[in-house]
Formats: C-alpha cells, structure tokens, sequence
C-alpha cells in the first residue's frame, strides 16, 4: 500500500448526514479512489448526488444481507482494479421495538437481525476483502461508548456494538499474518438517521456536549479525519483497537 489510502470500499452510505460521508470526503481530498454501496432506491435518491461530487468510479447497490449482492460488488471490484487497499464498514439497524425496548425484553428476531447487520456483516465482508488485500489493507468499522458502559436508551445496540468491537479484535488476529489491520472508531453521538432511532437521543448529545472535557460534539468531518488515518498506512502499527474520538467524553467513567 501507498502512504494514503487509494482504493477501498465504503459500506454504509444514506445521506450527506451519515458518519461514511464524512469519511468519503476525508478520503477523496487525500486521493483516494472510492467504491461506495448504497442500500436500496431510497437511498440511492440521497447518495446519487453525492457520489458525483466525488466522481466515485463504482457505485452499487448492497443489502449486506443478500449474499448474491455481496458477491456482485467484490466482483465488480475485482474486475475494476483487481485489489482493495481498505474497507470501511459503517451499518448498523435493529428493529425499533427491540431498539427502544429493554434488552431484557428484545425479542431472539430481533437480537439476530441486530447482531447480523450491525456485526457479522462485518466479518462477511472482510472475509470477501481478505483475497484483495494481498499487498495488505485496512479495515474499518464504527462503535459506540454503549459497548462499554451502559447508556440509556441505547438498548440492544449496547451488546451488539461490544460483539462488534470483540469481532474487531478477533478479525485483527486473524487477519494480521497478511498485512490486514482492523480497528474501530467509536465517535460521540452524531445526529444522523440511524442515530434518530434512538429514544431520547436529542439529550443523549446534549449530555455528551455538556460534560465531554472538550465542550462540543464531534462532527462528521472530524470523524472523517480519523477514519482516514486508520485507513492509512501512517496507522500501519495500529491494529484490534477502538479509537475513541469523542472529545474525551469515555473518560469520565
């Protein structure tokens, strides 16, 4: 790999809101040429436009949970540069009755379909990168403080985010031998769509706002900016990790 990012594959893609498109932005200014998904002709309306701002040479459609699309965009990478430098994998969903229930109360449906598209999409996917990364790679995914510690409302995201993180370290193991890093970033609460599922989550910011020893709320750009050096081989000593970048908001306890 190069001393920046030049080719990878960003997952998770909705608006001009969500944590990829920061990412997408802080990567296209270093260079770095891009293969985006988007998740269904929805999304696509939000995405289309933004793709062109990047002039992003692929641009396909991915349910992570149809094994047929996953194939389909490996295969297009493949035949398109025939390597992968990184992945980033920014998804996540429950359904809202689980996700604003109690965990106590989330249904075994529900805890399946959280944990399937939130974690083990992450472990498909980097499964399909692994034979593109032979000159090594960086993989990427996004966590949450509720891995962690218990927030409230945050609800069953909280054991799927720290599966996710645990994921991270395993993947980082196993794929270490050929040159594959995997990390994670873990930002402070961000107003995207996803996040909008979330009971209460206006004062889930403005706590972290309030209290965070750096008086603000990460946005977007900054997230980006992070991402962007893990996807990079000025992180290339850095591998099985959760980066937070929350304005020290984990540090409180």
């Amino acid at each position: 790999m190069s001393s920046t990012p030049t080719r990878g594959l960003i997952v998770g893609l909705a608006n001009d809101q969500s944590i990829a498109w920061g990412c997408i932005e802080a990567l296209h200014a270093q260079g770095a040429e891009l293969a985006v998904t988007y998740l269904n002709e929805k999304t696509r309306r939000f995405t289309e436009p933004l793709i062109q701002r990047v002039n992003a040479p692929l641009y396909l459609p991915l349910d992570v949970t149809d094994p047929e699309q996953t194939e389909a965009v490996f295969a297009a990478i493949e035949a398109h540069w025939g390597r992968l430098d990184f992945l980033l994998h920014s998804i996540a969903f429950a359904p809202k009755a689980d996700l604003q229930g109690r965990v106590v109360d989330s249904s075994a449906e529900g805890f399946r379909t959280a944990m399937d598209i939130s974690c083990h999409s992450l472990i498909r996917l980097a499964r399909r990168a692994e034979p593109l990364m032979a000159d090594g790679g960086s993989i990427l995914t996004m966590s949450y403080y509720g891995a962690e510690k218990v927030i409230a409302n945050y609800n069953l995201m909280g054991p799927v985010k720290a599966a996710l993180e645990a994921s991270v370290r395993y993947l980082a193991h196993d794929l270490g031998s050929r040159g594959i890093r995997v990390n994670a970033l873990s930002p402070g609460p961000v107003a995207t769509r996803a996040a909008s599922g979330l009971s209460h989550f206006d004062a889930l910011m403005e706590k972290a706002a309030r209290e965070a020893p750096i008086h603000s709320l990460v946005s977007i750009e900054q997230i980006g900016e992070a991402a962007a050096f893990l996807l990079s081989d000025k992180s290339r000593h850095i591998t099985g990790q959760t980066i937070f970048v929350d304005n020290g908001y984990n540090t409180l306890g």
